[in-house]
C-alpha cells in the first residue's frame, strides 16, 4: 500500500514540473517576403549649379534690352545656370555698387557691360582678386585684368560707315555726328574709325554732340543743328536710336529735310535699324552683335575649367536698301 502512494506522489511532482516548463514556439508559417526600405547611407548627389551676376549699364537702349534677352535665352538652355540681372540705369556709381554686391554674394562668375571704362576697372579688379572670373561685354575697361572680353570691332564699323558716307555723298558734304557716351570706349572708337573712313574726302563734320546713346538726346541735339545750319547733307549716328531721333527732328522741322539728309546708324537690330532701312528712314546701318549668346557659351567653358581666349571679336554686316532683303553684306575682318 505504501508503494502505491509513493508512485502516485512521484507522478504528481513530475506533472507539476512539466506544466511549469516553457511552451514551444508556435509555428506561424513562412516569414512574409516584405522589402524593408534600406538606406544606402549616401545622400542623393546634388546637381552642380552656378550663379552668374550680369551688370547691365543701361536698359534704356533697345540694343541693351536685346543683350539681356540674348543672355537670358541662352542661359535658359542650361538648367545649371542662374543669372541675376542688374540695371545700373546709366549711373556709374550704381554699377560699381552692383559689381561689389555680386562679389559679396559670392557669385560664380560676373558678366559686365560697363558704362565707362576707368570707373569700372577697380570693381572688376576686386572681383578678379576674389577669384571670380569676369566677362567684359561690349565696352572695355582699362588694362587687361579680366577673364575674357567679347565685343565688336568698333573702329572697323566706324571706318566702314565713313567709307559708305563718302560713297553716298560723292566725296563731299556737310555732316552732323551724333556720338554715343563720349567717355565710353565704343564712342571713341566709332568716331576714330569714321574719321579714317572719310579721310582724303571733302566731307566736313559741322556739328558734333554727345547724345549718351539715347534717342531723345539725339533728337534734341539734331533740333539744335537744324536751327544752326541750312545745309546738312548727312547724319552719322553712333547707334540706330540716335539716327532715328535725328530723322524725327528733321521731319518735325517741317521743311522736308528728312527726305534729303542721309542718315546712317549702327546696331542693326532686326526690329529697329534693319527695319528703318527697309522703311527708307536710314541709308544704312552696321551690325553690332550684342554678344549675349557668346557670353553664356564662354561662361560655361570658364565654369567647366576650360581655357578661353582673352579677347573675342564679333563680326559685322552692312545693311543698305540694296541688300537689306538678302540679309545684308558681311564685312570681312581686317587682316592681321
Amino acid at each position: 500500500m505504501k508503494c502505491a502512494w509513493l508512485v502516485v506522489l512521484i507522478f504528481a511532482i513530475l506533472s507539476l514540473l512539466t506544466g511549469c516548463a516553457p511552451k514551444p514556439a508556435t509555428d506561424t508559417g513562412p516569414t512574409p517576403n516584405v522589402d524593408t526600405p534600406q538606406s544606402s547611407g549616401l545622400a542623393p548627389e546634388a546637381a552642380q549649379t552656378f550663379t552668374i551676376g550680369m551688370s547691365q549699364c543701361n536698359r534704356g537702349e533697345p540694343w541693351r534690352v536685346q543683350m539681356d534677352e540674348d543672355i537670358k535665352t541662352a542661359a535658359a538652355e542650361h538648367p545649371e545656370l542662374e543669372v541675376l540681372f542688374k540695371d545700373a540705369q546709366n549711373k556709374t556709381e550704381q554699377q560699381q555698387a552692383q559689381v561689389r554686391e555680386f562679389i559679396a554674394q559670392g557669385v560664380d562668375l560676373i558678366i559686365i557691360s560697363p558704362k565707362e571704362a576707368l570707373p569700372l576697372t577697380k570693381p572688376v579688379d576686386e572681383a578678379m582678386a576674389a577669384n571670380i572670373p569676369v566677362i567684359v561685354l561690349d565696352r572695355k575697361i582699362e588694362g587687361d585684368n579680366y577673364t575674357c572680353f567679347i565685343g565688336g570691332d568698333n573702329v572697323l564699323i566706324g571706318r566702314e560707315a565713313g567709307k559708305y558716307m563718302v560713297e553716298l555723298l560723292g566725296g563731299k558734304g556737310k555732316v552732323v555726328e551724333l556720338q554715343g557716351l563720349a567717355t565710353s570706349t565704343p564712342a571713341g572708337e566709332r568716331h576714330k574709325g569714321f574719321m579714317e573712313g572719310i579721310e582724303g574726302s571733302e566731307i566736313e563734320i559741322i556739328f558734333s554732340a554727345d547724345c549718351q546713346w539715347l534717342e531723345p538726346n539725339a533728337q534734341r541735339e539734331m533740333n539744335s543743328a537744324l536751327s544752326r545750319f541750312e545745309q546738312i547733307d548727312a547724319v552719322y549716328a553712333h547707334n540706330d536710336p540716335s539716327a532715328h531721333g535725328a530723322y524725327q527732328a528733321a521731319k518735325q522741322e517741317g521743311k522736308g529735310r528728312e527726305k534729303t539728309i542721309k542718315f546712317i546708324g549702327i546696331d542693326a537690330l532686326p526690329h529697329e535699324g534693319v527695319k528703318y532701312v527697309e522703311e527708307g528712314i536710314l541709308a544704312a546701318t552696321f551690325q553690332y552683335p550684342t554678344g549675349g549668346r557668346e557670353a553664356i557659351e564662354v561662361a560655361l567653358k570658364i565654369l567647366a575649367g576650360e581655357k578661353v581666349p582673352k579677347n573675342i571679336t564679333l563680326g559685322t554686316r552692312k545693311f543698305t536698301p540694296d541688300n537689306v532683303k538678302s540679309g545684308g553684306e558681311e564685312i570681312p575682318a581686317p587682316e592681321g
